[in-house]
């Protein structure tokens, strides 16, 4: 997908979509996981991981890369987006403005992800969107890697949540994952099932 650009039809179904992590989940960095998903295709999948904060926050980022923070913007923490290239920031952010930077990949018509050091910036001095999440690496799959772990039931998908995606406090978006799906955590498993 081009930046700025909206999703093809060649986009795979969970596009756009929340990645909930089944319990029992037997991979430890996705155990709990809600990842939003930002890409999905043939070719593989790539979304962020929206739980799981890192002991480090936004104006302490900033801090390192010298880039001058309001106090609006310091107390948010920095998520763990997923174990591939965890030195590479990532924003998650509203859709609000039709006039993205550069880097900007429009997931749905309400998020996108940018990721630019001017996006950063923007979100530092209070200029950027109202709504954003900054992680740190992302959760990828190669091609028919994601779909084989959901037929195994490591996952289960559901319409994105605004309210899930950027809500400052990671501690029971899990649960509110599941619970958009009516599925009660005590009885959901893991494993598969023989007819």
């Amino acid at each position: 997908m081009t930046s700025g650009q909206q999703p093809q039809s060649s986009e795979g179904f969970l596009h756009g979509k929340l990645l909930i992590a089944m319990p029992g989940m037997p991979d430890p960095r996705f155990g709990k996981s809600v990842i939003f998903m930002c890409q999905h295709s043939a070719e593989g999948a790539m979304g962020l991981i929206v739980n799981k904060p890192l002991e480090l926050d936004f104006k302490s980022l900033m801090d390192k890369m010298e880039i001058q923070t309001i106090p609006q913007a310091s107390g948010r923490p920095v998520m763990f987006g997923g174990p591939v290239d965890t030195d590479r920031g990532y924003i998650l952010h509203n859709s609000e403005h039709t006039n993205h930077p550069p880097g900007t990949i429009v997931v749905t018509p309400e998020i996108a992800m940018t990721l630019t050091v001017d996006m950063l910036k923007r979100i530092a001095g209070g200029n950027g969107p109202s709504r954003w999440l900054m992680a740190l690496g992302y959760a990828g799959w190669g091609p028919g890697q994601i779909e084989s772990e959901i037929a195994a039931n490591g996952w289960i998908h559901c319409d994105p949540d605004n309210e899930i995606i950027f809500d400052r406090d990671a501690a029971d978006k899990w649960v509110r994952a599941l619970d958009k799906l009516g599925a009660r955590v005590s009885g959901l498993s893991w494993q598969s099932g023989r007819a």
